[in-house]
């Protein structure tokens, strides 16, 4: 690898460094986050079929990569955090899943083999990338999917007015500690100040740059946003 290349295995958010951590972060997920609901909308937007294969790209604990492996016929499941992915892998096989892929990598270092697969699915995690390596990213992405291959990005997108962001980022905070507790609210104001989330135009730019047509962006607060997309065919993208 090249002296240059972004080191995006080391850790950029909270590093949970034991089994019993990763449990809580999933307790408290499920405290301000309607999992099954967010499970059912990627189904939904991407058309998941029984034949299609889909890789994961922060794949956390598992959730939404076991859900689809009872779907799909081939699950691959990325995170750079090997106990999130032995917990993981732990749900799998109490689940009687076999049918799922646990890889330690990351977005830029993951290598895909075999034929390109039919989905890709990222939830909160583009975000740990600068804006360059996103888009180094989003071209990768789309060179591993099929032609008509799908996309489905939730992230931290900023879509706030930039004229109230203190009073928009004050209210989120508030909101989580309130929902979720102390710990997400901090979480949340480490991310502000230390990460890498970027704007919903640029991000839109990068997508549409990377090939990749936004078939549907909803923006959710003034944070969350969530893209579907479809690769278009080769020759297309600008």
């Amino acid at each position: 690898m090249k002296e240059w290349f972004y080191d995006e295995m080391r850790q950029i958010g909270t590093d949970y460094e034991s089994e019993e951590e990763v449990q809580k972060y999933d307790e408290r997920m499920s405290r301000f986050r309607n999992i099954e609901a967010e499970i059912a909308e990627i189904m939904e937007a991407t058309g998941l079929k029984d034949e299609d294969t889909l890789v994961e790209f922060g794949c956390g604990t598992g959730t939404f990569a076991l859900a689809s492996a009872r779907i799909c016929s081939r699950v691959t499941a990325v995170d750079i955090s090997p106990v999130m992915l032995s917990y993981a892998q732990k749900k799998a096989t109490a689940a009687g899943l076999s049918n799922i892929s646990f890889v330690n990598a990351g977005f830029l270092n993951y290598e895909h083999g075999g034929d390109p697969a039919d989905v890709v699915v990222s939830q909160l995690a583009l975000h740990h990338l600068p804006d360059f390596w996103k888009m180094v990213t989003l071209k990768k992405i789309s060179s591993m999917l099929k032609t008509g291959g799908r996309l489905f990005l939730r992230d931290i997108v900023f879509s706030l007015n930039m004229e109230k962001y203190e009073k928009s980022i004050d209210y989120a905070v508030g909101h989580m500690r309130e929902s979720a507790g102390e710990d997400t609210g901090k979480n949340f104001i480490n991310h502000i100040k230390s990460e890498y989330s970027t704007f919903d135009w640029i991000m839109e730019e990068m997508l549409y740059r990377a090939g990749l047509d936004i078939t549907m962006a909803d923006y959710r607060d003034d944070f969350v946003t969530v893209y579907s997309c479809v690769k278009v065919q080769p020759g297309k993208e600008k």
